[in-house]
């Protein structure tokens, strides 16, 4: 029903959000691998830039932590610690100190109580169980022809937009403290900035299609709605 090849909304909507989703992918990976062979002059590797970060804004008790994979990095709030992958933890490269900066940030973030990361983290549980109930809910409302349960479903379905839009300002902040720090302390210089620029950048692209693919689903989903009840 939601995935109908023959429903025009689902070439309209769907299918341009999964290639900009594809295509925002392909320019991290493109980005990271290619400042991936530029290192930085001072020999700095993604883990000592995270911990200089972390030092300087008191978080002392913010563990580090090596994880395999490629571009698996994050900061788990609730083990206080930041997980850095095998691509950056040692790495010396520009885009490695871009990528350990910026998780470095969010560690900041929660320490400051920055605004739009305490409502995204308040909002979690109530996303998570909208996103397992939302078309449930609106497959049992065509079923037994229940509107109030097929508006249900909708609103749960939205609160996976408000998520990604409050993500955005989070992302974005969390890049931008990190190319401060780099630039202000002279961990980077020259080339060496606008490398780790591009990688941030090419990552917040990620978010920003995250977000239009949501609303996209939403929009179908309340016009698949729409067509059912005029039906």
């Amino acid at each position: 029903m939601f995935y109908n090849l023959m429903d025009p909304t689902y070439w309209m909507l769907i299918v341009p959000t999964l290639l900009l989703a594809a295509w925002a992918q392909s320019q991290v990976k493109s980005s990271f691998n290619t400042y991936s062979r530029v290192y930085n002059r001072r020999g700095y590797t993604g883990a000592e830039v995270a911990r200089m970060i972390l030092d300087s804004n008191g978080l002392h008790h913010i563990r580090l932590e090596r994880v395999s994979g490629s571009l698996t990095d994050h900061y788990d709030p609730k083990g206080q610690v930041i997980r850095l992958s095998d691509s950056v933890y040692g790495s010396t490269s520009v885009a490695a100190l871009g990528v350990a900066a910026h998780e470095a940030g969010h560690a900041v973030q929660y320490a400051e109580g920055y605004g739009p990361i305490k409502l995204r983290t308040a909002i979690i549980p109530a996303t998570q169980i909208g996103s397992q109930l939302a078309v449930p809910l609106v497959l049992l409302g065509f079923i037994f022809e229940m509107q109030p349960l097929v508006t249900a479903g909708i609103l749960f379905y939205s609160l996976a937009a408000v998520f990604q839009l409050v993500t955005l300002p989070v992302e974005f902040n969390a890049s931008s403290r990190a190319m401060a720090v780099l630039e202000q302390a002279a961990i980077l210089e020259g080339e060496e900035v606008t490398g780790a620029r591009k990688v941030l950048k090419a990552a917040a692209l990620t978010y920003v299609a995250a977000l239009i693919t949501a609303l996209a689903q939403l929009l179908r989903l309340i016009m698949v709605a729409n067509r059912r009840r005029d039906d």
